[in-house]
């Protein structure tokens, strides 16, 4: 129970549906009317921790069925495609790894925490239901823009290196086999959630939908692709990226007409890419996403 003096308050500012959540255990927004449902349970309940327990015994090595390709530039970036068995036109879902995924050896971007992001779309009944191409790219220069003449390097506005390359990739992936480019989706955890903005940003056109979980903080305008359907999401106990973070962002981009989703587990550390990509509805509401031409 709350005093009347906490209802008037409550009732008098902005996150209403923040607080409800919060004290539920629900997660930010979640009285949103918009949000599909999520998994039943708080986040830490023994029901929804089962599901991540599930989802990693039945993902084991699905890894296995990405080829290693590499894609030459001015500099080369090793990537990991999944190709369906289907021939006819679908979907390309881009995952862009976290910090924990860098490197040059085409194997960190689908192992530790990215196995959630990568394995997720190969799983047997979502490959029946939403056949699709997979693209993880890996980046040694991560996604945003850097000045690598500083050191520490210094995060500068404008395309990152490594998504000019990422999207190289998916240019030529498109020429290469029958994906709908109405169909491209981009997703990514922490450092590859600060990447997916920076994408929607500078490739305004390209993406269907966009899924930045626990997005790092970057310089770029999240109003960019305003009408880009969104549904970012993050853990309200994160120590390693701030949730003001995710917060700041959906604000600035709902304040500029934008209608995202914002799902905020409460309890949950970094590591929310355990929850997001093991939600039932996660899947079926990015498909749903198409671009207009």
């Amino acid at each position: 129970m709350i005093t009347r003096r906490e209802a008037i308050y409550l009732l008098g500012s902005v996150p209403v549906a923040t607080w409800f959540a919060a004290q539920n255990g629900l997660g930010f927004s979640a009285l949103d009317p918009r949000m599909p449902p999520l998994a039943p349970g708080t986040p830490t309940s023994p029901e929804r921790m089962a599901l991540i327990e599930t989802f990693k015994k039945q993902s084991d090595g699905l890894e296995k069925k990405f080829e290693a390709r590499t894609h030459k530039s001015d500099w080369e970036m090793p990537y990991r495609l999944f190709r369906p068995e289907s021939t006819a036109r679908l979907p390309l879902v881009v995952y862009l790894h976290g910090s924990g995924g860098q490197g040059d050896d085409n194997l960190k971007q689908l192992g530790l925490g990215n196995i959630f992001g990568t394995r997720v779309w190969l799983l047997p009944e979502n490959q029946k239901r939403f056949p699709c191409y997979v693209l993880a790219p890996q980046s040694n220069r991560g996604w945003v823009k850097y000045d690598f003449d500083q050191q520490p390097a210094k995060m500068l506005p404008g395309f990152g290196d490594g998504n000019r390359l990422a999207m190289e990739i998916i240019d030529s992936l498109c020429k290469e086999f029958p994906i709908d480019d109405r169909r491209i989706y981009i997703t990514g955890q922490s450092m590859g959630g600060g990447g997916t903005w920076n994408m929607l940003a500078n490739r305004p056109k390209v993406f269907a939908g966009a899924i930045p979980v626990c997005g790092s903080i970057t310089p770029d305008d999240v109003t960019g692709s305003i009408d880009t359907p969104v549904w970012n999401f993050h853990g309200d106990a994160d120590k390693t990226v701030p949730v003001s973070t995710s917060r700041d962002r959906i604000e600035t981009r709902r304040k500029a007409g934008g209608q995202p989703l914002y799902t905020e587990y409460a309890g949950v550390d970094h590591n929310a890419w355990e929850w997001v990509y093991t939600e039932p509805e996660m899947v079926k509401w990015l498909f749903a996403q198409r671009r207009a031409k």
